[in-house]
């Protein structure tokens, strides 16, 4: 016999199923994915050191990755914009561990 606990537990979670309401709409993840990706390029230019770079790129690399998950609403538009950022902070990325690299061989 299923204890007292566990009747409860599947009693309420039915309950919420057949009630539950989404609380994102399919441009609110546009929006979120887009709107973090750019919150993440803004700390990478402004990032002092390689490690706060890294972070910042992966940020947005995953943003970049959630995209193209298929079914989650997420439209081509969403994706073409997340790849022109990831685009721009491979180079700022890139451009700052050349002069990284230039400034410690000096």
């Amino acid at each position: 016999m299923p204890s007292r606990h566990a009747c409860l537990s599947t009693d309420s979670s039915s309950s919420l199923e057949s009630h539950r309401h989404p609380l994102l709409s399919d441009n609110d993840i546009n929006n979120i994915l887009v709107n973090g990706a750019q919150i993440s390029l803004t700390k990478l230019k402004r990032a002092r050191s390689f490690n706060a770079r890294i972070y910042y790129y992966a940020e947005i690399g995953v943003y970049l990755e959630v995209s193209l998950s298929r079914g989650a609403g997420i439209n081509d538009a969403t994706r073409e914009q997340l790849q022109r950022i990831h685009n721009e902070a491979t180079h700022l990325h890139m451009d700052a561990n050349k002069k990284l690299a230039l400034k410690t061989s000096n």
